[in-house]
């Protein structure tokens, strides 16, 4: 008797992913530590001195950790609901934080209680920051109006009220210290100067403003809202440069690297996309487990942190790069080591002596062995092995088709497993490396179970995701068919419009020999 011989799943080739430095240089970042928050993150901002801790506010709190902490170093509670969009000052000394009550607090990260209280809004404010001269405060809040604060003096400079829904984003500056930008959920982004009574400049971004960014030069900035992430040159009036929509779902944030060569922005769609900022093209791609309110990277780039919605605080730091040891490490066997004597050749007076290989036989090839056909579909119609590798279901049905067992091994099935039969046929079936196998058992289940058609409502749900998979399936191929046609008389008729021009080329060539025999 024959020895049994397994199974043998179709081998298709898998596309490699491209690996670049930016692959290698993003994926040099640590397992990340996950820290809860009491609410969700709405904001993360590292200090721009050393040691580069980091403010993050969520719920009526604002945390401050440092750079592997995984517990607060520092904690401002004192307000009496929400806090929002907790910023450093650019000397790393003062920290202002807006609130649900309307206020403005000013702390200094020494301390516990607050520096100063500006009181102006009337409505929630969300965007508050440092304008560059490190003595100014701009706000802005759901009462439409964006603000102008003196440190020293506790008091308003000045009121702008030209947004005509919520202000939830903006930025100062780094070059002029009277420049700052808001955006807000009317669409628009605006300009401000200090020293004007009006906005500059305005930019129409097309959705709900959620995050702007100005490049340090000051000359691009940034928006995202929507889908979409837009970038302007400020020096041309608010030129539109670039529209990118790499997202699925709303942009929340954005952010750049230290070099100002990496763009990175932050989504509801749980991804945070780097892009480059030379070609803006996406040179990278992180996934994280739910939706992403606010990112951060240290001005180092040595730590990652991103907050979710569920009130998770993702960090990511950097691996240490790999020092040359001058210990000398302990000499390892050569290699000839290893492979001495496999390229042995024996003997005519030898006596070899083989070993023999143990086969192991998997579940389905164990039950096919044994003849029981319908035991070994069940094994292979398990979720894990339908979803990883539908390779394998689709080779026992191949098998079980040339065996002659297919249709005894689907009949008798109960309503649950011819459930899962067709939701698999109706995914696989559309697959050109499984159709001819897919659409035999396609029939084959319908010619069996068409008696108790109507008998039941998800097997007949079922059925009807099949026909309408296989309706689709006909239509694009018929659509594919048109257009190889038409390609098909373009080709056709450069072909004849080739050969016309060679035969008068031809014709050409044999008139100037006849008229220079003529002539001679």
């Amino acid at each position: 008797m024959a020895a049994y011989k397994p199974v043998v799943v179709q081998a298709c080739p898998k596309l490699g992913e491209k690996i670049t430095q930016d692959t290698l240089y993003w994926r040099g970042y640590k397992t990340p530590v996950q820290i809860k928050e009491f609410g969700a993150v709405n904001k993360i901002d590292f200090s721009p001195v050393p040691p580069y801790n980091y403010a993050v506010t969520a719920s009526s709190r604002i945390h401050i950790y440092g750079r592997y902490s995984q517990e607060p170093i520092k904690t401002f509670s004192r307000f009496r609901d929400a806090a929002y969009g907790a910023t450093y000052r650019d000397d790393g000394q003062l920290l202002v934080a807006g609130s649900e009550d309307s206020s403005i607090r000013l702390f200094d990260v020494s301390g516990r209680a607050p520096l100063r209280q500006f009181d102006g809004h009337t409505k929630p404010v969300h965007l508050v920051g440092f304008l560059s001269d490190k003595y100014r405060i701009f706000s802005g809040g759901d009462d439409y109006s964006t603000n102008l604060w003196d440190i020293p003096s506790a008091t308003e400079i000045v009121s702008y009220s030209e947004h005509t829904d919520y202000v939830r984003c903006g930025c100062a500056s780094k070059v002029n210290a009277d420049v700052f930008i808001t955006g807000s959920y009317d669409h628009t982004v605006k300009l401000f100067d200090a020293r004007t009574k009006s906005s500059v400049m305005t930019i129409e971004h097309g959705h709900p403003v959620e995050s702007v960014l100005l490049f340090p030069s000051g000359g691009l900035l940034v928006s995202a809202g929507g889908r979409y992430v837009k970038v302007w040159d400020v020096l041309k009036g608010g030129q539109l440069l670039v529209s990118l929509k790499n997202h699925h779902k709303t942009v929340t944030c954005l952010c750049l690297n230290s070099s100002g060569q990496r763009l990175l922005s932050g989504s509801l769609d749980r991804h945070v996309k780097i892009y480059s900022t030379t070609s803006y093209k996406v040179v990278h791609s992180f996934n994280y487990a739910t939706s992403i309110l606010s990112l951060a990277l240290s001005p180092e780039d040595e730590t990652i942190v991103v907050g979710m919605t569920n009130g998770v605080l993702n960090v990511k730091h950097r691996k240490p790069e790999e020092r040359n040891e001058k210990s000398q490490k302990k000499r390892q066997p050569a290699y000839r080591t290893y492979v001495k004597g496999r390229t042995y050749m024996p003997k005519q007076e030898d006596f070899c002596v083989s070993k023999p290989v143990k086969r192991v036989l998997r579940k389905y090839d164990k039950l096919l062995k044994s003849f029981e056909s319908s035991k070994a579909l069940d094994a292979v119609l398990e979720p894990p092995i339908m979803l990883h590798t539908p390779e394998v279901t689709v080779a026992v049905m191949q098998e079980l088709h040339r065996r002659g067992t297919l249709r005894s091994a689907l009949a008798g099935r109960d309503e649950k497993q011819v459930n899962l039969l067709l939701t698999f046929v109706a995914r696989r079936v559309i697959e050109p490396r499984f159709t001819p196998v897919l659409v035999t058992v396609a029939d084959m289940i319908t010619d069996i179970y068409q008696p108790v058609v109507g008998q039941s409502a998800i097997v007949d749900k079922q059925f009807l995701k099949l026909q309408e998979a296989i309706g689709k399936e006909i239509d694009y191929q018929e659509e594919l068919l048109e257009v190889l046609g038409m390609m098909d008389t373009l080709f056709a008729t450069f072909t004849e419009k080739r050969d016309t021009c060679l035969e008068e080329n031809e014709s050409n060539g044999l008139t100037e020999t006849l008229e220079t025999n003529r002539n001679d």
